[in-house]
């Protein structure tokens, strides 16, 4: 019995089309992964938020404080073991490796799916949204796909030779961390975000109708409120009394989708009051107050000052509770203001702890963290504030990393291939003298 599986499944290994279906689940299963570690890599921030998300759900409390490192160490490993899955390297172990992984995302994929504990996974970040249903099943194919290569893999050669794979490991890691680097210390270098540099940020949520509002009307002494759709007639006894506005519960993703990033003071929206579209704004952003440098407000307070001498108001914006605000202006005695926002919104906006975001005319033009502001060609040099980040241009980094990435790898491949080539040559030549 175990002869004859063994004589099948070495047949099998040697079908032409067991071959091109490994080749297929290589460069699908491969891709998938090379996704995913890419956008995770692009928006480390992102990463870090969703596992923050994660312990807390989990309870995890022992990886609070890690969150950094788990988002550089998952993202970089999926981008590395994708691009050894698409070209073949580490035939055996990589399958392995991926199917490690899979035992710990398939469970919690499910648990995930059934309790809904999150709403969403991130498994692909914000560049693309899965349910967590989808993102179940589309990791059980995955797990089938990789069962099926844990067997077959070896029966397609790599691309690359045993030596030099090793250096497609070193170049894709450093590849996946310059772009996760870089977005942790600027800003991703794609925003898969809703508020996009170019994008018009402020009032944009639709003017209140009929349906924002309930009618209340009288009937034998008795109060009922009514929609829009259900006033009742005046034939069946029901006077009209009042009418009182009830706020739409809008998501902050759904204001994103509509641009509608919205401020608050003491939580009275003041959106149109601070984003004033005739005025150019500096709006420094801050999700978390009290883990803010307190040597940044010395900074905050000559930016301030050199954004009045620009005619550029500097506004401070947080989720923090009044309390952390107020301790802030105890201990810095700031010369800007400060309001309330959304945590959600915040984060959405820019990345950091401060960001800073240059909006002009209602138009965001550029953001990046405040950390990595050259603070010092504005108050030295008097830089325009619509200038102080030319010198970071998002696209034009990405491809800095990447060409140089594409190039290495194809000479790779033609080195690793000059070998067999030319023993190719040596022995055709040698065959013809030997038939002469």
């Amino acid at each position: 019995m175990a002869h004859k599986f063994k004589e099948t499944y070495n047949k099998l290994k040697t079908n032409r089309i067991n071959k091109l279906v490994v080749i297929a689940l290589r460069i699908i299963v491969g891709a998938v992964f090379i996704f995913s570690g890419f956008v995770k890599a692009i928006d480390i921030m992102g990463s870090v938020y969703k596992f923050q998300e994660y312990i807390a759900v989990l309870n995890l409390t022992n990886l609070t404080g890690s969150e950094v490192v788990l988002a550089f160490a998952v993202s970089i490993a999926e981008l590395v073991l994708g691009v050894l899955m698409f070209t073949g390297c580490l035939r055996r172990t990589t399958p392995l490796l991926l199917l490690a992984m899979m035992a710990v995302m398939l469970p919690l994929t499910y648990f995930l799916a059934a309790t809904g504990a999150v709403p969403d996974c991130g498994c692909f970040g914000d560049a693309l949204k899965l349910t967590n249903w989808q993102t179940f099943w589309k990791n059980v194919a995955i797990t089938l796909a990789l069962i099926y290569l844990l067997f077959f893999n070896k029966s397609v050669p790599c691309v690359y030779g045993p030596i030099i794979q090793w250096v497609v490991i070193l170049l894709t890691a450093l590849l996946g961390f310059n772009i996760a680097f870089t977005g942790y210390n600027l800003q991703p270098l794609i925003d898969f975000r809703p508020y996009k540099v170019g994008t018009n940020i402020g009032s944009q949520l639709p003017p209140m109708s009929d349906n924002d509002f309930v009618f209340i009307y009288e009937k034998d002494g008795k109060q009922q409120e009514f929609s829009i759709d259900s006033v009742p007639d005046d034939e069946d006894g029901w006077t009209f009394i009042d009418r009182k506005l009830v706020k739409p519960d809008i998501s902050p993703a759904k204001k994103a989708e509509m641009n509608a990033f919205t401020v608050y003071d003491d939580g009275t929206d003041i959106t149109e009051e601070v984003l004033d579209s005739t005025q150019n704004q500096l709006l420094v952003l801050i999700p978390d107050l009290p883990k803010v440098n307190r040597a940044y407000a010395f900074t905050l307070n000559d930016i301030a000052n050199a954004c009045n001498k620009q005619d550029v108001k500097l506004s401070c914006i947080t989720s923090s509770s009044n309390e952390e605000v107020q301790k802030w202006y105890n201990l810095t005695e700031p010369d800007y203001p400060f309001y309330g926002g959304d945590d959600s919104e915040i984060k959405m906006l820019a990345r950091g702890n401060p960001a800073v975001v240059y909006v002009e005319h209602g138009v965001v033009k550029w953001k990046r963290t405040f950390n990595s502001l050259p603070a010092k060609k504005l108050l030295k040099n008097n830089t325009p504030i619509s200038k102080l980040s030319d010198d970071f241009e998002p696209a034009a980094k990405l491809w800095g990393f990447l060409w140089p990435y594409l190039l290495l790898m194809i000479a790779l491949l033609f080195v690793n291939r000059i070998y067999p080539v030319i023993n190719y040559i040596i022995n055709k030549i040698k065959a013809v003298r030997h038939k002469e």
